[in-house]
């Protein structure tokens, strides 16, 4: 059993079921983790800045922040410059998040990888930090004073993990009157607005261009899986199994072609074929009583089998162009019930062929950043950051991505079970 509770926090002790594995134990696989870290800093004091923060983000400080881990782990007269490791030390930011990713993807690379794109929000006072807004924070249910962050997470039967970040900056820090902001802030002059589904797009297209991970399908929430653009754009290699609001259109049969007029006759000839007929909105299939509910087995949990009634039908998806329905590819049409009667929807490219319980465990890999962030947010201070610079947010984000692998690394080590 740990005998200091402020060494490692006891709620993540717990929720790894780590209890009978001594501090020892903990101490040596991590000094060997961290030592793979250790060539990504030119100066010793950035190495040693580095180990404090994983250990203070793995201990049980109240608050995760830089200040209170300074204080605990290298006194008063040290707070000041250890603070400005995370705004303006040079030279290994790089190299660290390179490393980082080498390391996830060694241990969890896989064939059958599963690419995860998600927003995260944190709730922050003020008006001065880097890109806060009052804005939709998914955390609270509603708009408030907060900061958005666009996240890519990898997972395979290995594990799961987080790969990157970006903060979003809504379009009024553009602005001329948050020039004085942005640059105390530090935000890099050649950034531009992009919306979170362009800054998801782009962090996609870099990690299919870096070539680390092996991705064949990619999950989303409706929030992106809405967004027919960002579907459409995604890599021709891999499917997507995407969430999508009720008011989703699909035709449950191929409907009829209304081909474009010859440009001889009369009138603008269309430059697309449409459906005759009009699509029907998801949810019918979910009211559709002759297309029945199937009580499956999704897969295994941490307290057993996951079942869920799930309706899972073929039908094809379609765009809206100038007020009109264009027909597209064939998709499958996955509905899932939960047990308070919940529905969530999903349509996926994936090929005619495949198996339910294959998209039956998509739908248990869509949950994996959702565990992520609970698991990064509980008991590894992913919220806990004061720091109002641009490369600020984005390096106790990285240090957040160590520390979490790291979790998946006592587990491996101490055979916990981290897989679906």
């Amino acid at each position: 059993m740990l005998t200091d509770i402020n060494t490692y926090d006891p709620n993540m002790i717990n929720e790894l079921a780590l209890q009978n594995i001594t501090e020892q134990q903990i101490n040596q696989e991590l000094e060997n983790y961290l030592q793979k870290y250790k060539k990504c800093f030119p100066r010793p004091q950035q190495n040693k800045n580095f180990k404090t923060t994983i250990k203070g983000l793995l201990s049980g400080l109240d608050r995760k922040s830089a200040e209170p881990i300074a204080l605990h782990y290298l006194g008063q007269n040290q707070v000041r410059s250890y603070q400005q490791f995370f705004n303006r030390s040079k030279d290994w930011q790089q190299p660290t998040k390179q490393q980082y990713k080498t390391q996830l993807s060694k241990h969890l690379n896989n064939k059958n990888g599963f690419l995860s794109v998600d927003e995260c929000s944190f709730p922050k006072k003020g008006t001065q930090s880097v890109g806060v807004t009052r804005q939709y924070c998914g955390r609270l249910g509603k708009k408030e004073n907060c900061q958005t962050g666009v996240f890519l997470s990898y997972a395979s039967p290995k594990g799961y993990g987080l790969i990157d970040a970006q903060l979003y900056l809504p379009k009024q820090w553009f602005e001329e009157d948050h020039t004085q902001k942005r640059m105390a802030c530090q935000v890099p002059k050649e950034t531009t607005f992009k919306t979170k589904n362009e800054i998801a797009t782009q962090m996609i297209n870099q990690l299919f261009l870096e070539g680390q991970f092996t991705v064949r399908w990619i999950g989303c929430d409706a929030a992106f899986g809405c967004d027919h653009d960002f579907l459409d754009g995604l890599p021709e290699s891999v499917y997507y199994f995407a969430a999508v609001k009720e008011t989703e259109c699909i035709y449950l049969t191929a409907p009829t072609i209304d081909v474009p007029p010859k440009p001889s006759d009369r009138g603008r000839p269309s430059k697309h074929p449409r459906a005759l007929e009009e699509p029907l909105h998801i949810l019918a299939i979910a009211k559709d009583e002759t297309i029945p509910w199937v009580r499956r087995t999704l897969g295994q949990g941490a307290k057993g089998p996951i079942v869920a009634d799930v309706k899972c039908v073929r039908a094809f998806n379609c765009r809206r162009v100038n007020n009109l329905f264009v027909p597209l590819e064939p998709v499958w049409v996955y509905i899932r019930k939960y047990e308070d009667g919940t529905l969530k929807y999903f349509v996926s490219n994936a090929p005619v062929e495949t198996e339910f319980k294959v998209l039956d465990g998509l739908a248990l890999m869509r949950w994996s950043i959702e565990q992520c962030f609970l698991e990064c947010k509980s008991y590894l201070g992913m919220g806990h950051y004061e720091t109002r610079s641009f490369p600020a947010w984005h390096r106790h984000m990285l240090f957040v991505f160590v520390a979490h692998h790291f979790t998946w690394v006592l587990r491996y080590v101490f055979k916990k079970r981290v897989f679906f």
